[in-house]
């Protein structure tokens, strides 16, 4: 028969063995709860224009936005206006070029990219490209420009020192979104539902990937330490990519209207914005191989573009509010919402 010294030392034990499995439980659940992003400012900035793609140089400070024929530069940490590029007219992309202090804007309308000065903000030169050119990407490996032109679906590479046009590369498909790493550029292919691989050296295609299940790819990113491809689908699926051979390794349910995505390394986080639902699809690398959903936030409608400033891990997204579609034309026979003067914002997400 046990001692009542013996039973009170076999219920501590007890106590402290389900203790530990709670504690051990909670931590695992922890571990996981990577993303806890809210919106930390909202900065109405207004100005004329629509807009499209926006890119964060982290070093300078300074935040560019697409708004249909100019370019709003804003500081990336007070969300104050500093300055405005005109004369870019259906501009889509800007890329930062830092060590030559050179930016390039792809111009939708003119065929053309327009070089400014990183200081003065002053364009020097147009270049003409293909048609429509829409996303403009610097690879600092390869020392290129590179934008993609969706009316004629090709890739033009410019020398961004001399400013000329090194290469095109023909696709089959409109080229939509691009990233580097080392040795490739990696292109969607939104009306094909595909990923090519370029060899940033050669100019040449040398891969092509269906991204099933995803559809009309837009946004994509990528893990470069890791080999993995992150490409928003408006399907409401951000699907995976192993760069080494293109199966596809994950797919992820997301929101719809992206028009964007990014990957912070640091965090193992991609990030998905859809503007259709007013939602930030927030992505958690758990290994190359696994993934899940970690956060889904409430951001605004029409926030389908976004950027991310590797310095302070903060998510970048602009939107503005919208009134009635205009009446319909020959040329735009399904217009979009109008939108409301002095609406456009700054969503600015951290934690």
């Amino acid at each position: 028969m046990f001692s009542f010294r013996k039973s009170m030392q076999i219920v501590c034990l007890f106590v402290f063995l389900v203790g530990f499995s709670f504690v051990g439980a909670n931590r695992g659940r922890a571990e996981h709860a990577v993303a806890d992003y809210k919106i930390i400012k909202t900065v109405k900035l207004g100005g004329d224009g629509g807009w499209d793609c926006l890119t964060v140089d982290s070093q300078a400070r300074r935040l560019y936005i697409s708004r249909g024929t100019h370019v709003m530069v804003v500081n990336a940490d007070t969300g104050e206006i500093v300055g405005d590029i005109p004369g870019t007219n259906g501009v889509h992309g800007i890329a930062i070029v830092s060590a030559l202090g050179k930016g390039f804007t792809s111009n939708g309308r003119d065929n053309t990219i327009s070089v400014f000065d990183l200081k003065t903000l002053k364009v020097s030169k147009q270049i003409p490209v293909g048609k429509n050119p829409d996303i403009i990407i610097y690879d600092s490996e390869a020392k290129l420009v590179f934008t993609g032109d969706g009316g004629s679906k090709d890739i033009t590479a410019i020398d961004p020192k001399s400013e000329t046009v090194k290469g095109i590369i023909p696709l089959d498909g409109k080229p939509e979104f691009a990233v580097t790493d080392d040795d490739h550029l990696y292109v969607n292919l939104e009306d094909k539902s595909t990923i090519v691989r370029i060899d940033s050296r050669k100019l040449a295609v040398d891969a092509r990937w269906p991204l099933a299940p995803g559809e009309e790819p837009t946004g994509l990113a990528i893990d470069e330490k890791h080999h993995r491809l992150f490409a928003a689908c408006a399907n409401k699926l951000m699907v995976v990519v192993n760069t080494a051979d293109g199966h596809v390794v994950a797919s992820l349910p997301t929101g719809a209207g992206a028009d964007g995505a990014e990957f912070d390394a640091s965090n193992q986080l991609a990030f998905n914005p859809n503007g259709g639902d007013g939602t930030l699809t927030i992505i958690h690398e758990d290994s190359p191989d696994k993934f899940s959903v970690a956060q889904t936030l409430a951001t605004q409608r029409g926030a389908r573009t976004m950027t991310l400033d590797p310095r302070t891990h903060r998510v970048f997204l602009i939107t503005a509010e919208f009134g009635p579609p205009p009446p319909p034309t020959a040329e735009r026979p399904h217009p979009r919402p109008s939108i409301v003067p002095g609406s456009f914002t700054l969503l600015i997400v951290g934690k």
